[in-house]
């Protein structure tokens, strides 16, 4: 097979700031047969998309929520997608509620996963980038423990997961505000 003929890699950007579960995606990702990029912040994706037209651009990107310090994903989703709007996103998030899952989606992820995922997950999700109307519908109610931890994601996501923000915001101590969010983290 010469290198007109081979297939071209499926390219992949990871925007990731944990070296070590970037690392294992990735070379996860190149035994299935992706080209992977990673870029740690919204500074380093926007330095690479500066180098690509959008036709050269990823295909697919893996965008954590919350990145190193008070950074949030979303800023990146935004930026890829403006960048090259047929690229498929998906969101990973240690930390996930409905507000931030509707955010990523408005700003242009075609899914979003609560973390841990493997790349099965992740590509299952690349695959089931429209809709579907055969989910099941539930007619569960929602716990007031839900209820909570999705507020609290709201008003993280329109702080810029400011803290110290947040907790003013909803009127409790920073400290209270800490304990709810390490004992909800996954990791």
């Amino acid at each position: 097979m010469t290198e007109e003929t081979a297939e071209a890699p499926r390219q992949l950007l990871i925007v990731e700031d944990d070296e070590a579960f970037a690392r294992t995606l990735s070379r996860s990702f190149e035994r299935r047969g992706y080209a992977v990029m990673h870029a740690s912040n919204a500074e380093e994706v926007q330095a690479l998309l500066e180098t690509r037209s959008p036709d050269q651009s990823p295909g697919y990107a893996v965008v954590d929520l919350k990145l190193n310090g008070e950074a949030s994903g979303l800023a990146c989703v935004q930026m890829l997608h403006q960048h090259n709007p047929t690229m498929l996103i998906v969101v990973l998030t240690g930390f996930a509620s409905i507000a931030t899952a509707v955010e990523a989606i408005k700003l242009g992820a075609c899914h979003y996963l609560a973390k841990p995922s493997n790349t099965d997950d992740i590509e299952a999700a690349f695959g089931r980038a429209n809709g579907t109307t055969e989910v099941e519908l539930t007619n569960r109610s929602t716990s007031i423990k839900t209820l909570e931890w999705e507020r609290i994601h709201e008003m993280l996501a329109e702080t810029g997961f400011n803290i110290s923000e947040t907790a003013r915001r909803l009127g409790m101590h920073r400290r209270t505000l800490a304990r709810k969010l390490g004992k909800q983290q996954v990791k």
